[in-house]
């Protein structure tokens, strides 16, 4: 009898459609975009060492593969899937910015936990690991369970700066709490895969739109199928299927339609009472109207470097259109670190002007006690915030936008949530 030989590619492509049969959802994941073996012995290969994915295209290092028993491979291959299907490589790409160390080993925690209580953890507490197994040097924490990837990179990041702060360390993250994989064998930063961050930024923005369409067609069809044939899979897709709101749409609509009156007419917000029926006629803003309170949390939503520019900018030209007598812009983490104010004249300074201070812990409930005690009554305030409280939500008696920021779990107790993904901004 002769022994018969698979070679890595049929070996990937076997145990790729064993995956695309346990979940429909991921069988349309897992068909977009490439998927390649590569090896170091092959000099004109892609250099990977274990698996990569752009957030588009996946390669497979040869040698990694054979450390691995068939229920692990099936592992990697549905935690790659997951990177492309949560478009973690797009929405994280600030997080990337700010520690590229952290943010893999936030994007890996979210996953395998994901991973470990869709298709391995059984009720009473049994585990099965048929399908697949994860391999020795995955990272995995219970402390991580129910938290997104934003809440995790930040837990994580904050550790970080505190040992830093203490041991003087410049270099390097040493352990950060997990009880799972020892990390060491995939990128540097212990995350098991390797991210091509810089493949997802090279690509086009046509080549992002067209990936994010496709990524939605597969999880729309998938979720169909699921339901249709009654299979298992990871009911936080069905996250991915919701509209997007725009935030600067939900922002200018919450100030303006609170700040409206009839001291004189702009056509800078038509009447939508006529728009339905093409008629474009001004619409009614008071000359003298109350103040407006821009709260910034400097604990760590404002990190992005998108985020803040995008903010302020927007809020300026509300600002402008709505004509408030006075903005206050308070920065805070544990306490008011920084507070202005801009008269009707000043502004379309505030962004020249403005100056972010803080950068410490988050409660917000500082910013109620400075408002009392500088007699501060906005007519309504918008808060900036990674949602990440820990003194709760505060105490409000005026109308109240939440805009948070990648934190989709966040429940402010008064005033009305806009979610915000920083990558959108």
């Amino acid at each position: 009898m002769f022994a018969l030989t698979v070679t890595p590619d049929q070996r990937l492509k076997k145990n790729r459609i064993t995956c695309m049969s346990k979940d429909p959802t991921i069988a349309g994941i897992l068909m977009v975009g490439s998927c390649e073996v590569v090896s170091s012995t092959r000099p004109s290969d892609r250099n990977v060492r274990t698996a990569c994915t752009n957030g588009r295209d996946e390669w497979y290092s040869e040698e990694f593969m054979a450390k691995l028993t068939d229920a692990e491979l099936r592992f990697v291959i549905m935690h790659e899937g997951y990177h492309k299907a949560f478009r973690h490589l797009i929405t994280w790409a600030h997080l990337w910015a700010i520690c590229p160390d952290t943010a893999n080993r936030a994007m890996d925690y979210y996953i395998n936990i994901k991973l470990y209580d869709t298709y391995i953890k059984l009720s009473g507490g049994a585990t099965d690991h048929t399908f697949i197994k994860m391999p020795s040097m995955v990272l995995f924490d219970e402390q991580y369970r129910g938290w997104d990837t934003a809440k995790i990179f930040w837990h994580i990041y904050k550790k970080k700066k505190e040992r830093e702060e203490e041991e003087g360390e410049e270099d390097g993250e040493g352990g950060d709490g997990g009880t799972g994989g020892n990390g060491g064998t995939g990128d540097d930063d212990g995350s098991f895969d390797e991210h091509d961050w810089e493949g997802a930024k090279d690509m086009s923005d046509q080549e992002k739109k067209d990936l994010e369409k496709e990524i939605d067609d597969a999880v729309r069809q998938g979720e169909l199928a699921a339901g249709k044939d009654g299979t298992g899979g990871d009911r936080d897709f069905d996250e991915l299927l919701q509209p997007q709101v725009n935030w600067r749409e939900a922002t200018r609509e919450f100030i303006v339609d609170l700040f409206t009156g009839n001291d004189f007419a702009t056509y800078r917000r038509p009447n939508r009472r006529f728009m339905s029926a093409g008629v474009y006629l001004p619409s009614g803003i008071s000359e003298k109207i109350g103040e407006l309170a821009i709260l910034i949390d400097t604990s760590g939503s404002t990190y992005a470097p998108n985020v803040l520019p995008a903010f302020m900018g927007e809020l300026q030209s509300i600002a402008q259109t709505v004509n408030p007598s006075r903005v206050h812009i308070i920065y805070w983490d544990t306490k008011v670190c920084g507070a202005e104010v801009y008269e009707e004249h000043e502004l379309d300074t505030i962004i020249s002007s403005t100056e972010v201070k803080g950068g410490g812990g988050t409660d917000i409930t500082c910013v109620n006690e400075y408002m009392t005690k500088h007699n501060i009554k906005p007519q309504a305030s918008i808060v900036l915030t990674d949602g990440y409280l820990f003194g709760g939500w505060g105490t409000w008696d005026h109308p109240l936008l939440w805009c948070i920021i990648d934190n989709k779990g966040a429940k402010p107790t008064h005033g009305k949530a806009l979610h915000i993904t920083a990558s959108t901004m």
